[in-house]
Formats: C-alpha cells, structure tokens, sequence
C-alpha cells in the first residue's frame, strides 16, 4: 500500500519558534500522542497545563554546558533511527530500554536571525545548533517510519493526517517532510560556512554552499516552458526579497530579476545629495536621472527612452510621495520599488490594480561586500559583489584637456550608471541624466552607435531640433580597445569621456580624443557585467 501508514504514538518537541506550539502539542495530546520536550519548549507546554515528559528523564542525563549537551544521547537517536521491522533494531531497543520516536519537531537556533541582527562572532558561534541537525538528519534517514517537521506551518499537515489515519502518518508525508529537512539543515550549514569563510577572509573555499527559503513559486521561469521560483538567503541586505508588496499581482520571474536591477541601481545615488529614479527594462537601465524632486528625476529619466520605459520597473531613491506617483501612474509600469511611500501616493498607486507596489524599508549599500552565483554545466561561478564606487576612484585626467566642472560631474554620473548596464556598455548623459544607453553588444563601437541613435531617437519623439547625444559626456564600462568606439562617440556630439582604460591602444585612444578636442579621464576600474 503506498500510503504505508505508520501509527504516531509518541513524540519530541524542541523548537526556538514558539509559533503555535501550544495548540499543535494540544492537538498532539488529544490524538494520544505521548510528548517529550526539552528546556523552553517544555516550559511551554509545561504552564499550557499539558502532559510532557523533559528529554533528561529519556535519557537519565541533566542538560549540561549551558543546553549544548542535551538530545546527544542513543536514548533519542536510538529511537528516532530504528526500522520498526527490523528484528536486530528492535533487540537493541528492548535490550537498552529505549523507546521508539515517531515525530520530530525541531527548528533550529536562530543563527541566521543572529546573523542578520548583527550578533557579535561569540553570538553568533553560541546560536549554532548541534543536536537540533543532528536529530533532524537521523529522523528524516527514517522517514519509513518517522515523520519530521522543521517549520510551524507544517503543524497543520501532521494533525490532518493523524485525523484522517487514525493516527497514523502516510509515507508521501512523511517523504515530504524529510526533503524539507535536509534542504534546511543544508541551508542553515550554508549560511553558517559562508559566514565563517568572510569572517576568517576565506576568498575561495574548498566547499561552497548556497542555501536559502522559499518565498515564492513562480507561475514560470524566464519562459513559459521554465519551471521557477524565489528563495531568500541568510544575507541581510535591502530590495525585492525583503520587500513589503502593498499591491498588485504576484511578480514574475523576469520581474524580480528586473526590479532587483533597478534597485541596486538606484542605490548608487545617495538620497541624502538627490533624487535619483532608475526606469529599466529587460535587466538594463533605458533611463537614469538625477534631479531637485523624484518627479523631477522621473521625467528626465523617462525622456531617455519613452519607448522602452513603457512596462518597465521603476526604482527610487527616497520615499515615493504623491507627485512622483500621479507622473509614474501616466504610463504602464510593471513594478514601483522605493525604500518608503506615502500614504497620498500609495493611493493614487492603489488605482492601479495590476501595479506591483514594493516597500524596502531602506537601500542597499554598494560598498557592501557580497557574493554572486552564476550556473555552468556542472558547476557554478562565485564572485565578490562589485561594490567599487566611483566616488572612491581618483580621476586621472589623460587628455590635453580637463573636463569642466560640469562635464566632471555628468561624468560621475554616467560611470554610475555603466557599472549597471550589461556589457559591452555605453552610456551618454547629461545635466544628470541619461540621454542614450547602449547595452550588451558583442563590440563596444556598436554599443557607442547605438547609445547614439537612441540619443537621436528620444529628441525626435521629444519634437527636439538635435539629438540629446550633443553636449553629452560618455561612460565606458571598460576601456576602449580602439579609438573607433570613441570616435563614435565624439561623431555623436559627446564633448567627454570617462573610461577605466588599460587598453594596450591607450595612448592611440588619447591621441585621438586629443585630436577630437574630447576630454578623457581613466578610473582604473572596469564595470563589466554579463
């Protein structure tokens, strides 16, 4: 029978979240099921008025070394690990007088709460548990016979079967439930390792883990034929994981991933100097501008690329207020992100049923250190996050000519921007904003002509004389390999460039740029981003 049920007669209880203990150990007692318990979990259920019996009377062993040494006994392995229809195991039970366990309860020390609180390394260290994995694994090997739960909202699941089996649980359950184990004891060592690897300066582990916990699934991944969904890791860091959704239907796949662009994007822009709005679109910024008012910002980003900015993601700097909202609401926009709303502009966003609201609470810092994962056939790429600012670059000026004060500034801006655009990447801006985006293109010269014929594409659906490209400065997200990318540029009517150089043809490139009367600065910091 596939069900294999198995009779639930006796069970232990050890959790950290209290959530909804009471009620499911009730619930427990009422169908006959015998509890055992262990420190604050027996306390508990203790004062609930309900019958428990302390782990130490199972095992005839106080807890010791302030609750380290508690449930590390073959008392309670013993009977989680039995086969019941083993004749051996059941020889060893009667021999020891140990009695079989045939429902675990545990969650875990709260390490990655401690974590993200940002517990001291002593905190830290003392809120990793031990017998909590080590219980949860052996119950879960014998998910035959025993059912295993790491998480309150499985309570339910445990309590309808025991109802509908009489008092049994069904091995799809119980199976169920042992992958759910594994995966989170695997999640938590993954945020234990690599917590450990930062603190000891371990760039390149001999084991990387990655671990994390279902928000959602998705409908589909990047295509309709994907299969996808969206995990949290233990990284305490601001944007669409940790964010609160005020509105709108349940986002996407390709939403996520565009909105987590844009958001960390928009962090480049320190909201304390000025509004800063970031529209993209397919992963890639169509606009980007800074401004004295987020509507002002919005508009000015928005006049880069009206086309593509039409259902796009819009990402803010600052608490979206009502002004900003009634300007961005004009045009169909996928997702609003913003660290804070108010509640005006929450309601003129509410009006838009199919709007996605989302609220972080603050920005992401982008000097944070970090780690990125990307797949390969039988394997995966680690890097540190590229958290290299360009306020903290030295501008080594190469050209006969010096930028302007107000070319510096556009400068700035626009190498703020390119490190957010895929490669190869070209970026021209002005007065703060963007004016023309070139992005991912297999040479840099064809994104500098098409950052270029975007420029003149937006004065034309602006009714302007003149591409916006003329008076501009440009971005290069990495040196230029020739002067033709440049060339383009300055054809373009760009009057400045800023680029990492480091090419072996840099000094053909500032030739040329001398010859064009360009000014050129290097960062010695390259942005690239496939």
């Amino acid at each position: 029978m596939l069900e294999h049920p198995k009779p639930l007669t006796r069970a232990l209880l050890s959790v950290s979240d209290k959530t909804g203990l009471v009620d499911f150990a009730r619930s427990l007692v009422e169908l006959g099921v015998s509890l055992i318990s262990t420190g604050g979990t027996f306390k508990a259920i203790t004062e609930a008025g309900l019958p428990v019996k302390e782990v130490s009377d199972v095992t005839g062993f106080p807890e010791m070394m302030d609750g380290r040494v508690k449930t590390l006994h073959p008392a309670v392995h013993g009977g989680l690990l039995a086969i019941r229809e083993n004749p051996s195991h059941q020889a060893a039970l009667l021999a020891h007088g140990i009695a079989t366990i045939d429902l675990l309860v545990v969650n875990l020390y709260p390490f990655e709460a401690t974590l993200a609180r940002g517990g001291s390394f002593d905190d830290c260290v003392e809120n990793i548990d031990i017998g909590g994995p080590a219980m949860i694994r052996a119950a879960a090997k014998n998910h035959a016979d025993v059912a295993v739960v790491v998480e309150p909202s499985d309570y339910g699941a445990i309590i309808a079967e025991l109802t509908a089996h009489d008092g049994s649980t069904t091995l799809p359950l119980r199976r169920r439930l042992a992958q759910k184990a594994y995966a989170r004891t695997a999640s938590y060592d993954a945020a234990i390792s690599n917590w450990l690897a930062r603190e000891i300066g371990e760039e390149t582990p001999a084991f990387r883990a990655l671990g994390g916990s279902l928000i959602q699934p998705m409908r589909y991944g990047e295509n309709p034929h994907q299969s996808g969904a969206f995990y949290r890791t233990a990284e305490v860091r601001p944007g669409v994981a940790t964010a609160r959704q005020l509105q709108g239907k349940q986002l996407s796949y390709n939403n996520i991933n565009d909105t987590d662009a844009a958001f960390e994007c928009v962090a480049e822009f320190d909201p304390a100097r000025t509004s800063a709005v970031v529209i993209v679109k397919h992963a890639n910024p169509c606009g980007v501008a800074e401004g004295a008012s987020l509507r002002e910002a919005y508009e000015k980003a928005l006049a880069c690329d009206p086309v593509s900015a039409y259902g796009g993601i819009v990402a803010l700097n600052q608490t979206l207020d009502a002004d900003a909202a009634r300007k961005i609401v004009e045009i169909f926009t996928e997702v609003i992100i913003a660290p804070e709303a108010t509640e005006e502009a929450i309601a003129l966003v509410a009006a838009r049923k199919n709007l996605r609201l989302l609220l972080t609470g603050g920005l992401p810092d982008p000097r944070a250190p970090g780690l990125g994962f990307k797949t390969v056939a039988g394997g995966f790429l680690v890097q540190a996050r590229d958290n290299a600012v360009i306020d903290d670059m030295p501008l080594e000026v190469v050209t006969k000519r010096a930028p302007t004060e107000a070319e510096r500034a556009d400068l700035i801006f626009a190498f703020r921007v390119a490190k957010h655009v895929k490669s190869n990447a070209i970026v021209y801006a002005k007065g703060g904003a963007t004016v023309g985006v070139g992005a991912g293109q297999m040479s840099r010269v064809d994104s500098s002509r098409i950052a270029a014929w975007k420029a003149a594409e937006a004065a034309r659906t602006a009714g302007l004389p003149r591409s916006l490209a003329e008076g501009s400065v440009v971005a290069s997200d990495a040196f230029f390999p020739f002067a033709d990318g440049l060339l383009a540029a300055a054809e373009a009517g760009a009057t400045a460039v800023i680029q990492p150089g480091g090419s072996m043809r840099d000094d053909e490139v500032i030739k040329a740029a001398d010859a064009a009367g360009l000014a050129m600065v290097f960062t010695r910091h390259r942005h690239f981003r496939h």
